[in-house]
């Protein structure tokens, strides 16, 4: 009998766990603080730092099956997805990583050992081939003599790709940084499938099928293409589940796992298709995956970077509905087959489950209002469609008018045998994307950041001020022997009192102080296990070794730490008023306010703000103890604790108690007593990004700050309106009747003038080829008052163009208006685009009536002049 997905991803991670390895949950799919990546796209992103040198874990063996999502930037499978067997847009990679520890050798030994042991996954031997680096004999002989593949199943795999080490069998986390050579194993489907081995002209076939890829890092490629050898060689590992699932449970397609054969059953039922085999039961099926997980990790749609990507597979998703008859909402009613379906690796999605499917829905309904349009439009572009290629200026209006991603299109498109032009495409898209560049920024030189061997002991919960020696110094990010008075740069200590900022907690500042030297901190940063102190010099010298007395700034750091714990019962009261829905989605406090953005998806009534602000008045007053406890991440887990969006965590996590109302793991500084924090005050409550809400508020002296600034006002308010505190409401609510009341009347003055204007121009209007025309610009008359005016001269004229502009602050305003029986011929948007480009503006509007505007008040005479000549062309 064969292996479920769930049971074949829980062996691989406990084969590993037998040989040394720490189990590590997977990382969420937005990664940590890292911009150089749109997603978690490989298995070894969480350790990153860990490779580059910059982070130092209690471990120096890790197996994970981690989530990944390959759908945008430079990993992108998604137009791949349901027309192949094995590509997805979601997928889980099994891996094992040896930080420094095993190499070669044993990596290659465990890989063996796990695929054709019989008390694991027992593959046939016989069905295994190998492929190595080109020059990697050392890998090379491991597999032929150690292991004993037959030679004729291992394969060298040179330069295949252009250039030096751009190989199939060279891995490169970017094109800089920890690279190296890598061995893959593939399994054969046997000859009854079509395809050769790696290597062969057939190699893109489906009978050899890569299942595990081992990298071995050795080297640090830098910016000129030199390679550095690494202080400490590792491995990087991964297998994709939904491969290893398939070549355990006897079939060739990803999508006939059990997993998958689930979820397809599940679409079929919510669509009402019959025919399992449709491919739009597969793209439905995989995009669900990576829609829920995105979201259930922060991800909200949206046009920019992220959130378009996730928006993108939203829809492409809800079109194959559509195709395959469904006829309303269905995608957010997958949510649940999914945790199902998942197990114990859907229980992050199971906690947020409600909140997913509230915001997939939302998504889809929206979507569904333009997509029949669209359609229908894209139908009639390919039915005169000259030739077997659409144009990229249909291509971008699909895009610009009804949200149609042009992989959208194009999949439309390929589904009738036809081609896309994109390059018409970019080049109208050219702006919109050059603003995506600027707002992305997901590409960086990956060793461009100070990495710092050394690591320091952070001493701040229980010291404010202490003694410690300078372990490093950087200035403009080359590590230096001493820093001079004027200089700026960042100081690294063995030990320190100074916070350095996470957990949204910004880092401390103070003063750093050694014999005739003085060093102002400004701001506190992690690098790793090191803690840098950023600042400036004011005086003296400070040299590595030297001993510092490091002082924090104690009033900026108390008021941090009551903002800090106001969050802690801010978020606990959210989850008691608005639902156990609510999580995190990122945070900020600072010595002035604290910034909570948690997941909600509509705008919190003001009862509801009001019910959360005494919830956390009340804890206050109830002045519970603050405590922390270290201990084992799952041990927290279990005890209730909440993990924050975001963070990564070690294995032994800081877990943050205020009495019987909040548990959370945090490492951050905090109040000894909820009863510190003594007052708390909501500012203001409003929306991010779709289903992400955001809290401002402050605490103790601020709040009454803002108290005392509220009365102030209410005061002085009082006294311009003769008021007191017992009848300001009805004094103001008067003194705004009274005002509707002058409004009103002076609203029928202007209509009055208006009419009286209107009256005196129209006999100034004169005749061009038979038709009445009249241009005017006037004085003292308000912008809004011209389509007044033109509608009263339109109604006195009976049949005419009219030209109005006025001039306001150097701004003019221009209104063109046609009557019914001359806009065949003269149409007031063309009209008012004309006149538009002259003035330095834009406008538009209907045939019969459009308005512009612009910014050269000097053009106007001359644009309104040649009114005439260009009406009596159309006439």
């Amino acid at each position: 009998m064969s292996k479920s997905t769930a049971e074949i991803r829980q062996a691989f991670l406990d084969f590993f766990h037998s040989k040394g390895h720490q189990v590590i949950a997977s990382s969420s799919l937005v990664p940590n603080h890292d911009s150089t990546l749109l997603f978690t796209n490989a298995g070894m992103v969480q350790f990153k730092d860990v490779f580059l040198g910059q982070d130092k874990r209690d471990y120096s063996r890790a197996t994970t099956s981690q989530r990944c999502v390959r759908a945008g930037g430079k990993h992108n499978d998604l137009e791949n997805v349901g027309y192949t067997a094995r590509h997805h847009t979601f997928f889980e990679m099994l891996g094992n990583f040896s930080f420094g520890d095993y190499f070669k050798k044993e990596a290659i030994a465990y890989a063996w050992e796990l695929l054709t042991g019989e008390t694991w996954f027992a593959l046939p031997k016989e069905r295994l081939w190998v492929t190595v680096y080109e020059t990697d004999d050392e890998a090379y002989d491991i597999w032929a003599n150690d292991i004993g593949v037959p030679c004729e199943h291992i394969i060298r795999i040179g330069d295949n790709k252009g250039s030096a080490y751009a190989s199939d069998n060279f891995w490169q986390m970017g094109d800089t940084g920890p690279c190296g050579p890598c061995s893959e194993i593939f399994y054969d489907h046997g000859d009854h499938i079509w395809g050769g081995p790696p290597g062969n002209a057939e190699e893109d076939g489906d009978r050899y099928i890569e299942i595990w890829n081992i990298v071995f890092m050795q080297f640090n490629r830098q910016p000129d293409g030199t390679m550095l050898p690494l202080p400490k060689p590792s491995v990087d590992t991964g297998m994709g589940l939904e491969r290893i699932s398939a070549v355990l449970q006897h079939v060739n397609s990803n999508y006939e796992i059990d997993l998958f054969e689930k979820l397809i059953k599940a679409v079929a039922a919510v669509t009402g298709a019959s025919d399992l085999s449709n491919k739009s039961l597969r793209v439905i099926a995989d995009h669900i995956r990576s829609c829920a997980f995105l979201i259930a990790d922060g991800v909200v749609p949206s046009n920019e970077n992220r959130g378009y990507v996730l928006r993108r597979i939203i829809r492409r998703a809800v079109r194959h509905g559509n195709m395959l008859g469904a006829k309303e909402a269905f995608f957010y009613k997958l949510v649940a087959p999914l945790v199902e379906a998942m197990g114990a690796a859907g229980d992050d999605l199971k906690r947020q489950q409600s909140q997913v499917e509230t915001i997939i829905q939302t998504e889809e309904e929206q979507f569904a209002k333009t997509l029949e349009r669209g359609l229908t439009l894209l139908d009639d572009e390919l039915a005169k469609l000259q030739g077997d290629t659409l144009d990229g200026e249909t291509l971008f209006r699909l895009y610009d008018t009804f949200g149609f991603p042009v992989d959208l299109t194009a999949d439309v498109c390929r589904e009738r045998n036809l081609k896309i032009d994109e390059a018409g495409f970019e080049k109208a898209m050219e702006q919109q994307r050059q603003r995506a560049r600027e707002a992305s920024g997901f590409g960086a030189y990956y060793s461009n950041v100070i990495s710092i061997d050394t690591a320091s002991t952070f001493k701040g919960y229980d010291q404010l001020d202490l003694t410690a020696a300078v372990t490093a110094i950087y200035v403009d990010g080359v590590a230096v022997q001493e820093v001079a008075a004027g200089q700026e740069a960042i100081v690294v200590l063995d030990e320190t009192p100074f916070y350095g900022e996470s957990g949204g907690q910004v880092g401390d500042t103070g003063l750093l102080t050694g014999k005739n030297a003085e060093f102002t901190v400004q701001d506190t940063q992690k690098y790793g296990q090191a803690i840098g102190h950023i600042g400036k010099l004011t005086s003296g010298h400070i040299r590595i070794n030297d001993r510092v007395d490091a002082r924090v700034d104690e009033a900026c750091r108390a008021r941090i730490r009551l903002n800090h714990s106001a969050t802690h019962l801010l978020h606990a009261a959210l989850c008691q008023v608005l639902g156990e829905h609510v999580a995190q989605k990122g945070s900020l406090v600072n010595d002035k306010y604290l910034r909570f953005d948690f997941s909600h998806f509509e705008a919190m009534k003001p009862q509801e703000i009001r019910q959360v602000e005494e919830i956390v008045n009340a804890q206050i007053r109830r002045n519970l103890p603050v405590d922390t406890e270290v201990m084992d991440i799952d041990a927290a887990k279990g005890k209730g604790a909440m993990a924050l969006f975001g963070e990564k965590y070690d294995q032994h996590v800081r877990v943050l108690t205020m009495g019987d109302f909040s548990i959370e793991l945090c490492g951050g500084t905090h109040a000894a007593r909820t009863g510190d924090i003594g007052l708390f005050r909501i500012q203001s409550e409003s929306g991010t990004a779709a289903g992400v809400r955001r809290i401002e508020a402050v605490t103790g002296e601020g709040a009454l700050a803002q108290i005392y600034a509220q009365s102030n006002q209410l005061q002085d308010i009082a006294q311009l309106v003769k008021a007191n505190s017992s009848n300001l409401n009805d004094k103001v609510r008067g003194l705004v009747d009274h005002v509707r009341a002058l409004e009103k009347e002076l609203q029928q003055l202007r209509d009055q003038q208006a009419a009286q204007e209107s009256a005196s121009l129209s006999s100034r209007a004169i005749y061009v080829k038979g038709a009445k025309l009249l241009v005017s610009e006037l004085s003292n008359v308000e912008p809004k008052m011209l389509r007044t005016m033109a509608d009263d001269l339109k109604n006195q004229l009976g049949s005419a163009v009219i030209v109005l502009a006025t001039v306001a602050e150097g701004k003019v305003s221009l209104i063109a208006g046609v009557t019914k029986d001359l806009t065949d011929r003269v149409k007031a948007g063309e009209l008012v685009g004309e006149l538009a480009q002259q003035i330095g503006g834009k406008g538009g509007g209907r045939p019969d009536m459009a308005q512009a505007g612009g910014t050269d008040a000097q053009a106007l005479k001359g644009a309104l002049a040649g009114v005439e000549s260009w009406v009596s062309s159309r006439l």
